[in-house]
């Protein structure tokens, strides 16, 4: 296969060592030759490999995404003037079983850079990865958050105290309140009932709550919920500053932001988490929606052999914008609109709202649905404006409408004869 780079270079990259290996023109006309180095990962050692490397002429380097242990040698490469410094998927240069050692996988990966076989993955700027850390630092946090509210439950739950079958937030201001009296020692459902507030006033829900408080809360009780309320206590301030960390960071974006929020389920949380994640300008790396919506895994796979599809699951990949955009996707489907309609169709598609798994298909289409719209946004400049409630509604035509609904009710009448007169001939 045709060359396209001269002097190439791929590392093989590990926690404590890095294989490297180096590929330039031979001595003769035509030849090339093929050197294997090893360094170790201080990063002092990396600078130092990467001098050698332009040293010794090399303009491209590619490597394979290995987590955290990627970015101490991607940055020491950065640090000098390489014309391109790709880091891949593993997946896109797996070697053959039976045929793997690390100089044979620096080796494939040469082979392959070197003819322009492999695409380099996204890199966000050091910005943007500030921003990345600290939104995924506050998803960490938020779930361990609801680990402790669930460890919250448990004791009470074990304490014969059934709030969470009253209230649907057992860290709300009434909710709270009843926790903290029953760790001051008030022991009567009726008066600690006595403190909900609002809509949990009414007579149904006061007879429910005296019943519900009523248990064997004893004093290891109280000192475990005293100690989980504390837990949660610290990781709401975490969460707050967080929030006040991430949101400087996102004012450098704040155009792009803007047109984020005008996506129905995209508030502050989506919109950082988006913006480190993707960044700001995705078709600046991603050539279409179709390939983002494939890097972040929110489209189904392909797995089709002599003509048979066996299905396709989503992936694994997309640990931190999935999760994201399903959490906006259930927000957009609550707000009236294109995105609550296509919703509605796609759950009676799938099986029907009673059916869990048809609600779950329904909103990761709907994900999906929102992060092309959100990469057209960003790449036109143009506000999201929702096409209305009854686009599906005005797309189809009324005959079509007709034979639709005439085919259903065949479906429900097998062998029926079904005939519309006119209103006029009647």
């Amino acid at each position: 296969m045709r060359v396209m780079y001269d002097r190439v270079a791929a590392i093989d990259v590990h926690k404590d060592m890095v294989k490297v290996a180096i590929r330039v023109p031979g001595a003769r006309r035509g030849t090339r030759k093929t050197d294997v180095l090893e360094f170790r990962t201080f990063y002092g050692v990396l600078q130092a490999m990467a001098r050698e490397l332009r040293s010794r002429g090399v303009t491209h380097v590619v490597m394979e995404a290995s987590g955290v242990y990627t970015d101490p040698v991607y940055y020491a490469l950065r640090e000098l003037d390489f014309t391109e410094v790709m880091v891949i998927n593993p997946a896109h240069a797996k070697a053959l079983k039976g045929h793997k050692t690390d100089a044979k996988d620096a080796i494939r990966l040469l082979d392959l850079y070197e003819c322009g076989l492999l695409s380099g993955s996204y890199m966000p700027s050091e910005d943007l990865r500030e921003v990345r850390d600290l939104a995924r630092y506050r998803m960490k946090t938020v779930q361990a958050r609801t680990s402790e509210i669930q460890r919250l439950q448990k004791t009470l739950e074990t304490a014969g105290i059934k709030l969470s079958s009253v209230v649907s937030d057992v860290t709300g201001a009434s909710a709270t309140a009843m926790i903290e009296a029953l760790i001051s020692g008030e022991r009567r459902g009726s008066v600690m009932a006595g403190l909900a507030q609002t809509r949990l006033r009414a007579a149904g829900k006061m007879t429910d709550l005296s019943m519900a408080l009523a248990g064997r809360f004893t004093e290891h009780h109280a000192l475990m919920c005293r100690l989980h309320r504390d837990r949660i206590k610290i990781f709401d301030d975490a969460v707050d500053d967080l929030d006040a960390k991430i949101a400087p960071l996102v004012a450098r974006y704040a155009r792009e932001a803007e047109l984020l929020k005008t996506l129905p389920g995209f508030g502050d949380v989506v919109v950082a988490g988006w913006l480190g994640a993707i960044g700001p300008a995705p078709h600046q790396h991603f050539a279409t929606a179709s390939r983002l919506a494939s890097w972040a895994t929110l489209c189904p796979g392909n797995y089709m052999s002599a003509r048979k599809s066996k299905g396709g699951r989503t992936g694994d990949g997309g640990a931190y914008i999935k999760p994201l955009l399903i959490q906006a996707a259930w927000g957009a489907v609550r707000v009236p609109g294109r995105l609550q309609a296509r919703f509605h169709r796609l759950v009676r598609k799938f099986g029907g709202p009673r059916n869990k798994g048809a609600r779950k298909r329904a909103i990761t289409a709907i994900a999906h649905t929102l992060l092309k719209i959100a990469y057209t946004v960003l790449k036109t400049g143009q506000p999201y404006a929702d096409l209305g409630a009854d686009f599906y509604t005005r797309r189809e035509s009324p005959d079509a409408r007709q034979d639709y609904l005439i085919r259903q009710l065949q479906k429900l009448n097998p062998g029926c004869i079904i005939t519309v007169t006119p209103a006029e001939t009647a």
